[in-house]
């Protein structure tokens, strides 16, 4: 059977969501980047600062799920552009004098605005692509997050060397702002949600069966692992390049890109491998499955080497390769559950999914800072937590790799005498 094309205009719309999750990506990372004078100017503890970038999740898993149903009957375009609008609106107040309640407030606020953007974008993406092609977008969509840090890093330190810390939070607001009305002009919604008019006549899974499926739980238990690294990636690293290893802000701002350029060969190569795989006939179990769940155990391995090795070369290598890595679940997870789950029910599916794995922020920030604060030395609490952080992935990628069998969840869901209709 040929795959149908994907509609005129998908790759258009796919490249302004790229830009969506690039802004996205840039909010996240700039407190991270900015640690050092944050907690210099403020005063904090580790703790303190740990709190700060665990309070971004408080409402995060909270907000995606609220999104997530709302979206099986709203258009995405009207809600992406209401959580754009969030999130430019929510820097602001940081461009002058704040304390730390405010910074925490804002950072509460940014992240239930963030919480559903993810889910929403590749629903959204989904209305573009068929089934069959729908790998290679998510990559092309979740290189938004890489070059939203690789491009916006050097650009927001160079403010913070040069300016302050504040300036770079006012230049996400505008930018923010001016992705709202290139989306407000250009956005529309795709014409596979045609098939969502039609849910009437769709059987329905029970959501139950649906979030207690072997194949669910193990996407949500592998992303959780990976978005562990990923946490401590945005609010961490940036301090222990600094702090930990000794290098100058202004050295650390080009540094702190080489897990995002890394991660970025990562997220690409693993879209276009699952596809041609699939093309070649591999059943989604290992074209989607083991390639998502692998690397993760791979990743947690090298994590695991890093406390017994010397110098800062090594140690800054092996770390932005075991975390960059982790890319890989997150390009394959959402095919996955689209593969068994109604259309109706998808955009739901898929925030649940992401408000679970993203719980794994609100833990992974306050436990770095917990042991930081706690440990003999600064450098050892830093390790302490990447070895924590080893353990998470090699046990989530296990998971992943027990649990993960899209190609035959779809049939033990609805029966083989009744399929329903998946677009």
């Amino acid at each position: 059977m040929t795959t149908p094309p994907a509609p005129k205009g998908a790759w258009r719309i796919t490249f302004l969501l790229f830009l969506f999750m690039l802004v996205n990506f840039a909010d996240k990372i700039v407190v991270g980047l900015a640690g050092v004078p944050i907690m210099t100017e403020l005063k904090l503890e580790p703790e303190q600062f740990g709190l700060l970038g665990s309070a971004f999740f408080f409402l995060f898993s909270i907000a995606a799920i609220a999104v997530g149903f709302l979206v099986n009957r709203t258009e995405t375009r009207w809600v992406l552009l209401a959580l754009a609008a969030i999130w430019a609106l929510a820097q602001f107040p940081m461009v002058g004098t704040v304390s730390f309640s405010t910074l925490l407030i804002c950072r509460v606020i940014l992240g239930a605005g963030e919480g559903p953007a993810g889910s929403v974008a590749v629903h959204a993406i989904y209305k573009w692509f068929p089934d069959e092609k729908r790998t290679l977008p998510t990559a092309v969509l979740l290189q938004g997050s890489a070059f939203g840090v690789i491009l916006a890093v050097p650009a927001l330190n160079w403010l913070i060397v040069n300016y302050n810390w504040h300036y770079a939070f006012g230049a996400l607001g505008v930018v923010g702002l001016m992705w709202v009305v290139a989306w407000w002009i250009l956005g529309t919604e795709g014409p596979l949600a045609e098939t969502s008019v039609t849910a009437d006549a769709e059987p329905r899974i029970p959501y139950f069966q649906l979030l207690t499926s072997r194949t669910f739980i193990g996407c949500c238990a592998a992303t959780f692992g990976a978005h562990w690294a990923l946490s401590l990636g945005l609010t961490w690293f940036t301090p222990f390049i600094v702090k930990g290893l000794g290098f100058s802000q202004k050295d650390a701002g080009w540094i702190s890109i080489l897990p995002w350029v890394f991660g970025a060969v990562v997220v690409l190569l693993t879209g276009w491998t699952s596809q041609v795989l699939m093309a070649r006939g591999v059943s989604t179990r290992g074209a989607r499955g083991v390639l998502g769940a692998v690397p993760l155990i791979v990743g947690g391995s090298i994590l695991a080497v890093l406390p017994y090795m010397e110098g800062a070369g090594l140690q800054i290598a092996l770390l932005v390769t075991g975390s960059g890595l982790c890319g890989s679940i997150y390009v394959v997870c959402p095919p996955m559950l689209g593969e068994f789950t109604p259309v109706s029910q998808r955009g739901a599916a898929i925030a649940i999914y992401g408000a679970i794995y993203t719980l794994a922020g609100i833990l992974a920030p306050s436990v770095m800072g917990s042991v930081i604060q706690r440990a003999s030395g600064l450098l050892d609490g830093y390790l302490t937590g990447f070895t924590i952080n080893a353990v998470i992935l090699i046990a989530s990628g296990l998971l992943g790799l027990l649990l993960l069998w899209p190609n035959t969840e779809r049939a033990r869901l609805t029966g083989e005498a009744r399929q329903p209709k998946f677009a």
